[in-house]
C-alpha cells in the first residue's frame, strides 16, 4: 500500500491504495467517525494481492488534519469520487463502517450507477423515513453531551464501547490517542451534525447496486442493530449478523467479516 495525498480548498486528503490493476474488483474501505485507515488493517491484509484496496484517512481525521469543519457528507463523497477518478479506480466496492457507511450512501446517490456494490458494517439508512424528528434535533446537539465526560474519560469509554476484543480495544485507543480532548469532541459532534444534516435533507439514498448488511450483535453504538433490522426488512437485503461482535464487527471478527466481502464480491457482475 502506498501513501498518498489529495489537496481541497478545505485541506489534505491522505489515503492509501495499492498497484491498481485493471479488470481487477476494486474494494474502497471508509473507516468510521474518529477511526483511521488502521480500523481496516486485517481487510487490507487479505485483500491487497487479490484486489485493487483502497482506504483513507477521512477528511479532518488523524494524517488528514488539519481539515476545515465546513463541508458536508455529500462534499466527503465528492472528495471520495475525485480521488478514485486520479487513481483510476472505476466501479468500486464501497466497503463502509458506521460513518463510512453514510459517505457511502451519499456517493451512491450523487453519483447513481457508479459504485459495483455496497458493503455496511455496522451503519445504518440515511432516509428520513427511519428516523424522527426528535433523533435529527438530537444528532445536532450531542456537542455538551461529549465535554460532560471528564479528562480522557471519553476517548477510553469510546475504545470500550466500540469492540468486544482486546485487539479491537487496543486498536481503537490507538487511533485515538492523535486527538486531544477537545479535537475528539469537536470531531465527534461535527460527524453527528453531518449525520443530521444528510438525513434532513430527505433523498432516496437508493444504492442502485446489490448490498450487504454486516452488524455485530453486540453492537451498542445508539439503535445501530434496530435499524439494521429495519433496514434489512423495508428493502429486502441480506443481513449478517456477527456474534460476539461490537460495533467495530470487522475488528472483533475479521475472518467472517473478510468471508462475507469475499463472496459478495464473487457474486457481483463482472467488469466490463
Amino acid at each position: 500500500m502506498t501513501e498518498k495525498s489529495f489537496e481541497t480548498s478545505k485541506g489534505t486528503i491522505r489515503y492509501w491504495v495499492n498497484g491498481v490493476q485493471p479488470g481487477r474488483i476494486s474494494l474502497v474501505f471508509l473507516p468510521g467517525l474518529t477511526a483511521d485507515h488502521r480500523l481496516f488493517g486485517r481487510q487490507i491484509e487479505a485483500f491487497e494481492e487479490e484486489f485493487n484496496v483502497f482506504v483513507w484517512d477521512a477528511p479532518g481525521h488523524a494524517a488528514s488534519r488539519p481539515f476545515s469543519q465546513d463541508f458536508s457528507l455529500m462534499d466527503k463523497a465528492a472528495w471520495l469520487r475525485d480521488i478514485l477518478l486520479k487513481e483510476g479506480i472505476g466501479r468500486p466496492v464501497l466497503v463502509g463502517q458506521s460513518m463510512g457507511g453514510y459517505v457511502s450512501q451519499c456517493f451512491m446517490q450523487s453519483f447513481p450507477g457508479e459504485a459495483a456494490g455496497f458493503v455496511s458494517i455496522d451503519s445504518a439508512p440515511l432516509s428520513r423515513y427511519y428516523v424522527t424528528g426528535w433523533e435529527i434535533w438530537l444528532l445536532k446537539r450531542t456537542e455538551p453531551m461529549y465535554r460532560a465526560f471528564p479528562g480522557e474519560s471519553l476517548k477510553r469509554f469510546a475504545a470500550r464501547s466500540c469492540s468486544t476484543t482486546e485487539y479491537g480495544r487496543n486498536l481503537m485507543r490507538e487511533m485515538l490517542a492523535c486527538y486531544t480532548r477537545d479535537e475528539y469532541c469537536r470531531l465527534s459532534a461535527q460527524g453527528m451534525r453531518l449525520l443530521a444534516g444528510a438525513m434532513e435533507a430527505d433523498l432516496p439514498y437508493e444504492p442502485g447496486c446489490p448490498v450487504v448488511l454486516i452488524c455485530g450483535d453486540k453492537d451498542r453504538a445508539g439503535s445501530a442493530k434496530s435499524y439494521n433490522r429495519r433496514w434489512a426488512a423495508k428493502e429486502g437485503l441480506p443481513i449478517h449478523w456477527i456474534k460476539g461482535a461490537g460495533h467495530n464487527a470487522n475488528t472483533d471478527r475479521p475472518d467472517e467479516v473478510n468471508g462475507i466481502i469475499r463472496e459478495f464480491a464473487a457474486g457481483l457482475a463482472p467488469l466490463g
